[in-house]
């Protein structure tokens, strides 16, 4: 709770009842009741305090309604947020007769003058129209989010609905507030004049059918990398109402768990001038953040957006930890102007719904569920009006932006029909379609996903938390099976056990020495960009998202400085710009381990191929190899790039091969003992 709201929680609790259908103080008379002169002016001193704290008749909030105006408002250009306010019932976020989040149904119909797309938008409560700056929790503003398509005139028509619950679900009854509903007007969008990096001169990110995503405007294809930790990334001390945690014993081996919320300081000098804030320069730290991510290359970051109860205990989208009925405007505004942000700079927003601490009424992912309750779950798994809202709410706020995925939640524990319930909520309640995904335990993934794949559930894709070592294993098995099941999941490696170590940070960073301990045995940043990082993308993967363990310098709960894995950063764009300079139809290509000796698909090499037009060969340990060409009798020029620095394609001791048979490749230009990419195109 901010220190604005606990201040009138206070006065409310403690010197007057509360009107329960408004929320406000009820003054100490009643007009059946003749007070003593000295009492009726104690009660008008009480109507004045009221006035002046509340800046209007507590007692009449349809009063301070607004006008039914419509405003369109944004960059009214191609891919970029065009918001349309309302000005519409008044309320506050702690109303709940009616509650503004569950009580009203604002959807926005936005319709291109050709008749495709339309967009059936959810709205939402927006206090005063500038909360981020305010951090008003009262108004009159009511919103929705559209990033069209198309150039040209664009409809929209507004439906306002009051009833019990009648933000959950479209079909449930209620009254049309006639000063509001059926309100309509045009705007025109000009094309995009954006380039680069900034995703709106791309278009939106979407699910096609196959392991990857594509753009719909530009037609590229997506492959990610960057950072899976902090997991507690929003709880950064300039957002209203964010708390620290609730203090915990560590884990064995953990440092004592931090209370203290992000600040981001070291990135403070990453901000530039020109760049978002709020409240007077609030939130510099965490642009800066992702101003230095975007810098290195990365084009993807991860956070919980609720985690109450769990182990970070420290993001929810609340007014207050235990109250999931009604949210805090301001925050949420100011999550969205680092949403903005991070697509103008080229960065996917992967929203991880919950963790597994709180996803349901289980305690503990080895236990059976029981009596015992998790009073932080939403609705302890199920599919209720506290998750229903939850996922509206975030729709309605978020989905316009152009790259992003709902994943179910972080080591998700949820019931096979509790997960098809929720997803398919987030698929019907967004109008955008984005990816749907889930991650869960590395022993419970044979478990989970054959339970989801195909028809069985409108997921999308799978969020994998496997040993860095397993990756290329791993995300081939689940690709594989989602083909076979007839609808092709997007599958990541977004997780790296061993859980306490994860990716190290750098050699040399506070004094750290680089290296990991798993069974024993050390591992590096070079062997996760071997395994982890190319073995991903050998498996036709989506990418991955690197996380930090627990035990590390800058780890998951407590990172502060993303420099801590600058050089893994720039692996990770060297291997992005490898497939985009050299334009290779990842897309296109499926795993081929067994033509160059790997039936086993192990670590020892990969092969991704597109017979008749390119392979890839990766040496982890560099030599060289046999590729078997026997069913592509083709002539195919041989290059070699480098994973560790980059650069242009280079040549080794064979620049070109006749298929037909098993053809040797030859060895590379240099350095013969460190990890190679071999390219064959026609």
């Amino acid at each position: 709770m901010t220190s604005r709201r606990r201040t009138i929680a206070l006065w409310r609790s403690n010197t007057m009842p509360i009107n329960l259908n408004t929320g406000l103080p009820r003054p100490p008379f009643s007009q059946d009741v003749w007070l003593p002169s000295f009492e009726r002016m104690s009660a008008l001193l009480w109507l004045f305090i009221i006035v002046i704290t509340f800046g209007g008749d507590p007692a009449a909030g349809a009063q301070g309604d607004g006008s039914g105006a419509v405003a369109v408002s944004g960059e009214l250009k191609q891919w970029h947020k065009v918001t349309l306010t309302l000005d519409g019932p008044f309320a506050r976020e702690t109303d709940s007769q009616p509650n503004p989040f569950t009580d009203y149904r604002m959807t926005v119909t936005f319709r291109h003058e050709s008749g495709a797309p339309e967009y059936v938008v959810p709205g939402y409560f927006a206090a005063d129209g500038d909360a981020a700056n305010s951090s008003a929790d009262a108004g009159t503003k009511w919103r929705a989010h559209l990033s069209p398509d198309k150039a040209g005139k664009w409809t929209y028509q507004i439906s306002f609905v009051q009833g019990r619950l009648a933000a959950l679900e479209p079909s449930l009854a209620g009254e049309n507030l006639a000063k509001y509903d059926g309100k309509s007007g045009s705007f025109e969008v000009a094309a995009t004049d954006k380039t680069g990096r900034d995703l709106r001169g791309e278009g939106r990110l979407q699910y096609v059918g196959g392991h990857h995503l594509r753009f719909a405007g530009s037609g590229r294809y997506f492959l990610k990398a960057g950072p899976d930790a902090p997991e507690t990334l929003l709880a950064c001390a300039d957002f209203d109402g964010t708390q620290p945690g609730k203090a915990r014993k560590p884990r064995a081996g953990e440092a004592a768990p931090t209370r203290q919320l992000h600040r981001y300081e070291p990135h403070l000098r990453d901000w530039r001038p020109g760049d978002p804030t709020w409240k007077d320069g609030k939130g510099k730290g965490l642009i800066g953040a992702l101003n230095y991510l975007a810098a290195k290359g990365c084009n993807v970051f991860s956070f919980l957006s609720y985690n109450a109860g769990g182990d970070g205990d420290n993001v929810w989208p609340f007014i207050e930890r235990n109250d999931k009925l009604h949210y805090d405007c301001s925050k949420l505004d100011q999550w969205q102007v680092v949403f903005d942000h991070a697509q103008q700079l080229g960065l996917y927003l992967h929203f991880k719904l919950q963790e597994t601490e709180i996803d349901d009424n289980r305690r503990g992912h080895d236990e059976d569920k029981g009596d015992d309750k998790v009073s932080t779950s939403l609705d302890g798994g199920d599919l209720g009006v506290e998750r229903k809202l939850y996922c509206r709410e975030l729709i309605a706020r978020f989905a316009h932006e152009l790259a992003l995925n709902w994943n179910l939640g972080e080591e998700n524990t949820q019931s096979p029909e509790q997960q098809r319930a929720m997803a398919r909520y987030i698929h019907d309640t967004d109008p955008y379609d984005h990816l749907v995904v889930v991650h869960t335990f590395p022993n419970w993934q044979d478990r989970v996903y054959p339970q989801l794949l195909g028809d069985r559930s409108v997921l999308t894709g799978a969020s994998l938390q496997n040993s860095w070592s397993a990756a290329h294993q791993q995300t081939l098995k689940w690709l594989t099976e989602s083909a076979k099941a007839g609808r092709p999941w997007v599958v990541s490696n977004d997780e790296q056990n061993p859980a306490d170590m994860g990716v190290p940070p750098d050699p040399g960073y506070e004094g750290h020495s680089g290296a990991a301990i798993q069974n024993g045995k050390p591992y590096t940043l070079h062997d996760v960009r071997k395994a982890t990082l190319w073995g991903t993308i050998m498996a036709g993967g989506g990418g991955v998202e690197y996380y930090f363990g627990y035990k590390l310098p800058q780890n998951d709960l407590a990172c502060e400085d993303f420099r801590s894995r600058d050089k893994s950063w720039d692996y990770c764009r060297i291997a992005l710009e490898f497939f985009r300079d050299y334009e290779i139809p990842f897309w296109e290509m499926t795993s081929a381990d067994i033509l160059v000796g790997n039936a086993k698909n192990d670590n020892s090499k990969y092969c991704l191929a597109k017979p008749g037009s390119a392979y890839l060969v990766y040496l982890p340990d560099g030599g060289t190899t046999e590729l078997d060409l026997s069913g592509d009798p083709g002539t195919y020029r041989v290059q070699w790039f480098d994973p560790s620095d980059g650069g242009l394609l280079q040549q080794g001791s064979v620049t070109k091969i006749q298929g037909g048979g098993k053809v040797a490749l030859g060895l590379p230009p240099k350095d013969e003992t460190s990890d190679w990419l071999i390219v064959l195109t026609r």
